[in-house]
C-alpha cells in the first residue's frame, strides 16, 4: 500500500494548474482527480489546462472544482485532453507559457506524462524559475526513476485478456499466432504479457532474437505434443515487425496469424492498481508543490512514493530486467 508523503506546507504555490501531454493512459483522469481534489482541501485554487502544452500556448485554462472531476476516476483517456507540442522545443514559446500562468496568476504546474513533457516541464522552471512537478503517465512503463507508471497495469490486463481468447482459437485451430503489443522503444509490455499469459517466445526490442532461436522454441513445443504456440511481439521502432516475422516462419515451414491489439491497450477503464497509484502519485505531486519542492517527478520505490529531480530522470532508459527476459524463456521451454 503507498503512503502520500507528510511535506510541511509553504504559503507559496497556492493557485495550482495540471496538464496531461504525449499519449493517454487509463488512470489519468483518477490522478487528475486526486490532484484537484487535494489541492482544493489543502486551500489551493486549481486550475486545468487542456491539450497539453499546446493549450497551455493557447490559454485554455480553466478553474477547477471537486464537482469537475466528479465521476472520473472509472473513466479511460483524459478529461483535459492531451497533445503532442513541436512548439515547445523553442524557449521563447516556454517562456510564453510561463507567462501565460503567471497572468492567469498560477503558481505551479504539474504535468501528467512520459520523459518528453517532463523535459519541457524542467527546461520551463530551469530558465523561468517556474515551480513545476511531473507525474508518470504512460503504459509503456519506461520511465527512468520509478519502478511503475500510470497506465501500465492497465495496458497489461488488457492485452492479457486479449491473449487469452486468441489461445482459445490458437488451440482449436492448431495455429501459431503472433500477437503485437505497444512499445516502440519498451518490452516491458510485452515480458509482462508474454509471461502472465503463457508465450512460447516473447520478442522485445532491447533483446535480438534471431528466427532460428523462435522456430527452436516452437520444434521443441511440437515434440512434447503442442499443436499451437503463442508469440508476444513489441511493436518495435519500425513497423511491420510482425508480418516480417510471419514471412520467415512460413520459410522455415511454419505458418503463422498476426493479430495487431494495437491501441486498444491505451483505452479502457483503469485498473483498481491504476486508480490507486494515480491517486496516491497525484496527491504527492499537490504535497511536494506545497512543501516548496518541484523540478521533480514523483515515483514509486519498493512501494514508496519517492521525488526524483528531473535531471536525474530525463533522457535515460529504463532497463527492462535481464532476469526476467530469462525467466520467461525458461518457462516457455
Amino acid at each position: 500500500m503507498f503512503n502520500v508523503p507528510s511535506v510541511p506546507h509553504q504559503e507559496k504555490n497556492k493557485s495550482i494548474a495540471v496538464l496531461t501531454s504525449g499519449g493517454d493512459a487509463p488512470g489519468m483522469n483518477a490522478a487528475i482527480r486526486s490532484v484537484v481534489r487535494y489541492g482544493l482541501a489543502h486551500g489551493c485554487n486549481m486550475f486545468g489546462v487542456s491539450k497539453g502544452y499546446s493549450g497551455l500556448l493557447e490559454g485554455e485554462i480553466q478553474p477547477l472544482s471537486a464537482s469537475s472531476v466528479a465521476n472520473i476516476i472509472q473513466r479511460g483517456g483524459t478529461i483535459l485532453k492531451t497533445d503532442r507540442c513541436e512548439a515547445f522545443f523553442k524557449k521563447s514559446v516556454r517562456r510564453e507559457a510561463v507567462n501565460i500562468l503567471k497572468r492567469k496568476e498560477i503558481d505551479g504546474l504539474v504535468v501528467i506524462g512520459g520523459d518528453g513533457s517532463f523535459t519541457g516541464a524542467h527546461l520551463m522552471e530551469n530558465e523561468n524559475k517556474f515551480p513545476t512537478i511531473g507525474i508518470p503517465g504512460t503504459i509503456d512503463n519506461d520511465i527512468f526513476g520509478t519502478e511503475d507508471t500510470i497506465g501500465f497495469d492497465t495496458a497489461v490486463n488488457t492485452a492479457l485478456g486479449a491473449i487469452d481468447r486468441i489461445r482459445d482459437t490458437a488451440s482449436s485451430h492448431d495455429r501459431i499466432f503472433l500477437i503485437e503489443v505497444m512499445g516502440r522503444n519498451s518490452g516491458f509490455i510485452a515480458l509482462n504479457v508474454g509471461v502472465g499469459g503463457g508465450a512460447e517466445t516473447v520478442i522485445v526490442p532491447e533483446e535480438k532474437q534471431s528466427i532460428e532461436s523462435i522456430c527452436r522454441t516452437i520444434d521443441r513445443g511440437v515434440k512434447r505434443g503442442k499443436t499451437s504456440s503463442i508469440i508476444v511481439v513489441a511493436e518495435g521502432p519500425t513497423e511491420g515487425l510482425s508480418h516480417r516475422i510471419m514471412k520467415d516462419l512460413e520459410k522455415k515451414g511454419h505458418n503463422s496469424k498476426v493479430c495487431i491489439l494495437g491501441h486498444t491497450q491505451r483505452g479502457g477503464s483503469p485498473t483498481a492498481h491504476d486508480r490507486l497509484l494515480a491517486s496516491v502519485l497525484g496527491a504527492s505531486a499537490v504535497a511536494h508543490l506545497l512543501g516548496g519542492h518541484s523540478n521533480a517527478m514523483v515515483g514509486v520505490k519498493a512501494d514508496e512514493v519517492v521525488l526524483v529531480p528531473f535531471k536525474k530522470i530525463i533522457g535515460k532508459k529504463k532497463a527492462l530486467p535481464s532476469s526476467l527476459i530469462e525467466f520467461a524463456g525458461i518457462l516457455a521451454t
